[in-house]
């Protein structure tokens, strides 16, 4: 029986090409299960039934295998009885039919208000870094705060993935309308409201931008977010400057884009229960997808964005 094991590993490692990994993978669990049938004394591939995958499956959980392990060991198994299955060595796929226990959905890790709101807060200089003579260095690293100042506000003012920020030119931006145009996945474009504090934190940005590409004499530049050196921001990049933001406003060293997203979306759902709404601010193409921020209470129901996002209120003027 193990050879025709082998024989499927070839074919997996020649016709399909894929990775050593991949192809240790699949060795793994179909010597698991080549061994499971020994065990039951069964002596070829013809033998082997449906009631010998559920009680394969269901040995795997006694022992505590998590679900995404035992769905990945009946997927082995599906594919190597496919391939038998052209090879004309069986007639059917025993798997077919078996449901692979469900994974649980992890809840994503989020930032709550007060959180989000220190690490928004203003960049504010100590008393000695103001005493510091200004020039170019001193003048690159106040861009790069206001730079970051107004990733982070957009990033969660309106819910975007790291690509489609990095992939932002000016003219997707209409900060008069308060208004932008991304593409997220599958080229698919949406628009999207900005909050009146990313709007703050872009204009204070756009002017520092214009003086960086002047210096870098870089006009032609498109791209939003632009290193010191006047060029379009990697994705690597913004990801490390959020991780080093984190790190100086004590939120912690672990801040990725995506707990930006995930905090505009709950924050969202604990003020509106307009589940379709946040699913078209997300760009999910199942409400599923969407609805794994269900988990929080809806305390406080609104209409609309503005008065849904905790940062998209105008500020009320001094007295």
């Amino acid at each position: 029986m193990y050879e025709h094991i082998e024989q499927f590993l070839a074919y997996l490692s020649t016709e399909r090409q894929l990775s050593s990994n991949t192809l240790v993978s699949y060795e793994r669990d179909l010597k698991r299960f080549h061994e499971f049938l020994l065990d039951k004394n069964v002596s070829n591939w013809q033998q082997v039934d449906q009631g010998h995958l559920r009680f394969f499956s269901n040995q795997l959980r006694m022992k505590k295998l998590s679900s995404k392990s035992i769905q990945r060991m009946l997927s082995s198994c599906r594919s190597f009885f496919n391939f038998m299955m052209r090879r004309g060595l069986i007639k059917n796929n025993p798997v077919t039919g078996i449901s692979a226990p469900k994974i649980p959905k992890k809840l994503p890790k989020t930032l709550d208000v007060d959180q989000i709101s220190q690490l928004l807060s203003p960049y504010k200089k100590s008393p000695a870094q103001k005493n510091k003579t200004t020039n170019s260095k001193t003048a690159d690293e106040d861009n790069l705060v206001l730079r970051d100042h107004a990733m982070m506000e957009l990033f969660y003012s309106s819910g975007l993935r790291l690509s489609e920020l990095a992939n932002l030119d000016m003219n997707d931006i209409d900060l008069r309308d308060g208004s932008m145009r991304v593409i997220g996945k599958g080229n698919k474009t949406r628009d999207l409201p900005i909050g009146s504090k990313a709007i703050e934190a872009l204009q204070i940005w756009f002017k520092a931008r214009t003086l960086l590409l002047t210096a870098k004499e870089n006009e032609n530049e498109a791209a939003v977010f632009l290193s010191q050196h006047g060029k379009r921001l990697s994705n690597r990049s913004i990801q490390t400057r959020l991780k080093s933001w984190a790190v100086k406003k004590d939120i912690g060293s672990n801040l990725h884009p995506h707990m930006l997203r995930h905090s505009f979306a709950s924050h969202m759902l604990e003020s509106s229960s307009d589940l379709r709404a946040v699913q078209e601010l997300l760009g999910h193409a199942d409400i599923s997808t969407t609805q794994i921020y269900t988990h929080l209470d809806f305390q406080h129901l609104a209409k609309v964005y503005d008065k849904a996002h905790p940062r998209a209120k105008k500020s009320s003027p001094n007295l």
